[in-house]
C-alpha cells in the first residue's frame, strides 16, 4: 500500500506535467497516460501484430540514407512547397547536406513531410529548437528528430503506429513532441505492464508542456554499425589519433635529441674551462717572458739611439757653420766687404 500511495501522491502532484516516450510501444502510444494494457482500436492491434512479428524493418528503406543524428523530420508541409523553398528555409539554421520530400509513387505529389540532413548534429539541434511551428507557404510545420532510426520499436503510421495525429476518433497517438503523455490519471498496473513488456511511466521525471524534449545524442557504444558515415567518422578519428600519437613520438624523440645535444655541450664547456685554465696559466708565463723580451729590446734600441745621437749633432753643427761661411762669402762678393781681414792686410803689406 505504501508504494500505491506514493504513486497516487506523485500522480496528483504532477497532474499538470507531461512526459515523453524514449522507446515506442503500440499499446502505450495509444494511451493518453501510458497505462493501457489492451489495444482500444484496430490500428493499435495491427501495429502490435507488426511489432511482435517484426514485420517492419526501420533500416530497410533504401531511400533513408545519411546520418540519423543529423537528420530532421519535417511534417505538415504545404503541397506547394518545393525542395528549393524548403532548402532556403532550413539553410537559416545550418548548412543542408541532403533533402528529400516524400512524394506519391504514381502522381508525384507531395505527401506533406520531408527529411532534411544537415552537415552537423549541432545544426540539426538548432533547427529542432527554432523551426518548430514555423510557417512555410501558409502552412505551420512541425519538426522532430528521425524516430524511424533512433527510436527503438518504432512502427510507422501506415502500419497503425506513429505519433500525433489530427483525427479525434481513435486515431491519436501520444508520447511525442506534439502530443506528450499526461501524468497517470489512475493507478499504474506495474505487474501487467512488466508482463506485457510495456515501459512504465517515469517517476519524478515529468516536464512542463512548454518544454521541448531533447533529441537523443550520439553515443560511441550505441552507434549504428551499418551506417557508412559512422564508419567514416570512426576511421577519421582513428587516423587522427594515430597522427597524434606519431607526432607525439616525433616530438619526444626531438626532445631527447635536444637533451643529448645539451649534455654534450655542457660536457664540452666543462672540458673547455679546464683547458682554458691550463692555457691561461701557460699563457701567463709566456706573456711574462714576452714582456721581459720587449723590455730588453726597448733598452737596446735606446742605447743605440744614444750612441748615434752625438755624431748626428756634430754633423748638424758642421753643416750650420759651413752654410754661415758661404753666406758671408756671397755677401762679400756682391756688396764688398770693408772689414779688415788678415788676408787683405798681408797682401797690402807685401805690396
Amino acid at each position: 500500500m505504501g508504494r500505491e500511495e506514493q504513486s497516487q501522491r506523485r500522480s496528483t502532484a504532477n497532474l499538470n506535467s507531461v512526459f515523453y516516450a524514449s522507446s515506442y510501444h503500440p499499446i502505450q502510444a495509444g494511451s493518453i497516460d501510458g497505462t493501457d494494457i489492451l489495444p482500444h482500436d484496430n490500428a493499435v492491434y495491427r501495429a502490435l501484430l507488426c511489432s511482435n512479428a517484426r514485420l517492419y524493418d526501420p533500416f530497410g528503406d533504401p531511400k533513408s540514407i545519411g546520418d540519423p543524428y543529423c537528420t530532421l523530420f519535417v511534417a505538415h508541409l504545404s503541397h506547394f512547397t518545393t525542395e528549393h523553398t524548403l532548402c532556403q528555409e532550413m539553410n537559416k539554421y545550418g548548412r543542408v547536406k541532403n533533402l528529400r520530400i516524400v512524394r506519391h509513387i504514381v502522381t508525384g505529389a507531395s505527401r506533406g513531410y520531408a527529411f532534411v540532413e544537415f552537415e552537423t548534429d549541432r545544426d540539426m539541434r538548432r533547427a529542432y529548437q527554432d523551426a518548430h511551428h514555423k510557417i512555410i507557404d501558409d502552412s505551420e510545420i512541425i519538426v522532430d528528430y528521425n524516430r524511424q532510426r533512433l527510436m527503438t520499436g518504432w512502427i510507422p503510421r501506415r502500419l497503425g503506429g506513429g505519433l500525433g495525429g489530427k483525427k479525434e476518433s481513435g486515431q491519436l497517438r501520444f508520447g511525442g513532441r506534439e502530443r506528450p503523455f499526461r501524468a497517470p490519471l489512475r493507478q499504474i498496473p506495474w505487474d501487467e505492464l512488466k508482463r506485457l513488456g510495456i515501459p512504465p511511466p517515469p517517476e519524478g521525471k515529468y516536464m512542463s508542456c512548454f518544454q521541448a524534449p531533447s533529441p537523443p545524442r550520439r553515443e560511441r557504444s550505441l552507434e549504428d554499425a551499418g551506417d557508412p558515415s559512422h564508419k567514416q567518422d570512426k576511421e577519421s578519428k582513428h587516423s587522427h589519433r594515430q597522427e597524434r600519437s606519431i607526432s607525439r613520438e616525433h616530438s619526444s624523440r626531438r626532445r631527447e635529441r635536444s637533451m643529448d645535444k645539451e649534455d654534450l655541450r655542457t660536457r664540452g664547456r666543462k672540458r673547455g674551462d679546464r683547458r682554458s685554465a691550463s692555457h691561461d696559466h701557460s699563457s701567463g708565463k709566456s706573456s711574462m717572458d714576452r714582456s721581459r723580451h720587449s723590455r730588453k729590446r726597448r733598452k737596446s734600441s735606446r742605447d743605440r739611439h744614444d750612441m748615434r745621437s752625438p755624431s748626428l749633432d756634430h754633423s748638424s753643427d758642421e753643416t750650420s757653420t759651413y752654410r754661415e761661411k758661404r753666406r758671408r762669402a756671397h755677401n762679400a762678393e756682391s756688396h764688398g766687404d770693408d772689414r779688415w781681414s788678415p788676408s787683405r792686410n798681408d797682401s797690402f803689406g807685401n805690396s
